[in-house]
């Protein structure tokens, strides 16, 4: 039988692994994948928790959700479009060699 541990370990080594990914990766896209995996460690944990708690509504953890995916998608689009524009200026998407920015 599945229980709340299982999906909150689960839950756990998503979100790790997607520490692990914003942290050591360089490329911006990793990075925004890396955090893709954080909101979808975060949006386990409420359907999870939703799904075996009592007090809580049936469908609150699945309309929270609901809003991180949308969140998510649109961190993407806006991510995305400004990793384009680094590429168009600069022909690169590594973040630690992109620091004219500042300027």
């Amino acid at each position: 039988m599945v229980g709340l541990s299982h999906f909150l370990v689960l839950s756990s080594i998503l979100f790790c692994l997607g520490l692990f990914g914003v942290f050591t990766r360089k490329n911006a896209i990793m990075v925004l994948m890396g955090l893709e995996m954080i909101l979808n460690a975060a949006s386990l944990n409420f359907v999870a928790i939703s799904r075996f708690s009592e007090k809580l509504a049936p469908a609150a953890g699945q309309v929270i959700s609901l809003f991180i995916i949308v969140l998510a998608a649109s961190e993407a689009a806006i991510a995305l479009a400004i990793v384009l524009n680094l590429y168009k200026n600069f022909y690169n998407v590594n973040i630690d060699e992109i620091n004219t920015l500042k300027e």
